[in-house]
């Protein structure tokens, strides 16, 4: 297996990973009915704009499910087009999401975004939660860039003789 191949897969399986890992975290967050992310307490403003917040926090959930399963479809890409670009576009799209999380997460922790809450009151937990989110980001990046190049190059078929 080329070395290629391999930085793939560990990548797809990375953001995978990361994915699941974000999804544990709002189940556990519904469990305990609080917002945010595991070091990131939302402000209390926040909830009264949330009408349900286990619900809010189990739909976040299913959304890390959903890209846990994107990311998975990165390990051996569809040659189909109608699959192969929605999981493109798809994984484009949360790798922005994801990396602007962890960047508005970032400027909080360091206080620069009062505006969006308190410096968190655990910084380790939070600290964890930013690199587990930097490394989902960044795997993603790889195991995407990796087969959108792959869905460029065209493919030779060889015929059995």
């Amino acid at each position: 297996m080329p070395r290629s191949h391999k930085k793939h897969l560990a990548a797809a399986f990375t953001a995978c990973l990361g994915a699941l890992a974000y999804t544990v975290s709002k189940v556990h967050l519904a469990s305990e009915g609080e917002l945010g992310m595991p070091g990131f307490p939302a402000p209390a403003d926040a909830y009264a704009a949330v009408a349900h917040v286990e619900t809010a926090q189990l739909a976040n959930a299913a959304l890390g499910l959903l890209m846990a399963v994107v990311a998975l479809l990165l390990v051996r890409l569809p040659r189909t087009p109608l699959v192969r670009w929605p999981v493109l576009i798809v994984s484009w799209a949360g790798i922005a999401m994801v990396g602007a999380g962890v960047l508005g997460f970032s400027a909080r922790a360091a206080g620069l975004a009062p505006s969006l809450g308190a410096t968190p009151p655990h910084m380790v937990t939070a600290l964890a939660a930013l690199f587990v989110g930097a490394v989902w980001a960044t795997a993603w990046t790889i195991a995407t860039v990796s087969a959108t190049r792959s869905s460029r190059r065209p493919h030779t078929t060889s015929a059995n003789l």
